[in-house]
């Protein structure tokens, strides 16, 4: 198993203030405030010959967020980074005008049993940022802002919501927050959110407008502000949002761009291999012969 790469598809569905689906993109919803790609990687349970290895593979236009439950990723880009990620860290590496990056399972777990599941986002960057220079951070865990809301514990993983701000050096109005509860409570949290939201149900249950949602759903709020629901005991969600951008966004491969003749130079870039090299890596994920083309229209 030598990439790990699991997308949920749901096709959206109006159910009350919600709409229910896929990870991003939707078909109909292809952001949530500049959230522009999540991907659910896992859970995957890799034996001793079985390890993450996606080779060096470039990015513009946009950030990566990792975030893992469990397992470990050795992570190395272009900048000369080098760092294991464990559970609870964030992995920010902004990509700006192009970054190279690799994710592979750590040396000493490649002849072991080893677990790997977690969420791995993409953030496009404001249309005036788009071209600035790369840069990664990476934010432990006990860094992070975490909180009590009657039974629930809040932990602020990126942007800025409730009054409380993340380390982790994001480029545009966003949030990502996770809310764990052990008992059957309603949720109500309109007032810390703003632009739009959209939550992902990694365990247990909620319900809302009589329904009930289950793990790999995601549901994308029509209106933050209204963002209230019943969370069942033992349940995790991620909700993530922010302000959207004015522009429409493209999506081809790992390139994210308000102008399509941008990412027409990124692909040829990479072609001839001008993106800049990582330092003790051999080989590359080539280009794709054939890969859809999203194009991102934002509606106000």
């Amino acid at each position: 198993m030598s990439n790990i790469n699991l997308i949920i598809e749901e096709r959206p569905a109006s159910i009350g203030n919600f709409l229910v689906g896929r990870l991003l993109p939707f078909r109909e919803k292809r952001t949530v405030g500049p959230f522009a790609f999540i991907d659910h990687m896992g859970p995957a349970a890799l034996s001793d010959h079985e390890n993450l290895d996606v080779g060096p593979h470039p990015h513009i236009g946009l950030s990566t967020l990792t975030y893992l439950f469990e397992g470990n990723i050795i992570h190395r880009d272009s900048l000369g980074t080098e760092v294991e990620i464990v559970p609870g860290q964030v992995n920010w590496m902004t990509a700006g005008s192009g970054i190279v990056h690799s994710e592979r399972t750590p040396e000493r777990l490649r002849t072991s049993d080893k677990k790997l599941h977690g969420l791995q986002i993409w953030v496009a960057l404001p249309k005036h940022l788009e071209q600035m220079e790369p840069s990664f951070s990476h934010t432990n865990e006990n860094e992070l802002p975490v909180w009590q809301e009657g039974g629930i514990t809040i932990k602020l993983i990126a942007g800025e919501a409730f009054g409380k701000k993340s380390p982790v050096p994001v480029h545009s109005p966003l949030y990502f927050l996770e809310l764990k509860s052990t008992v059957r409570q309603k949720v109500t949290l309109g007032s810390g959110l703003y632009g739009e939201s959209g939550l992902y149900i990694l365990d247990g249950s909620i319900e809302t407008e009589g329904h009930t949602f289950e793990p790999r759903q995601l549901m994308v709020a029509k209106d933050s502000s209204l963002c209230e629901f019943t969370i069942n005991e033992n349940t995790t969600v991620y909700i993530f949002g922010g302000e959207p951008f004015a522009e429409p966004r493209h999506i081809y491969w790992n390139f994210v761009a308000t102008s399509a003749e941008r990412i027409e130079e990124a692909k040829e870039r990479w072609l001839r291999q001008e993106f800049p090299k990582i330092e003790g890596e051999t080989g590359f994920v080539p280009l794709p012969e054939q890969h859809h083309n999203f194009n991102i229209k934002n509606k106000p």
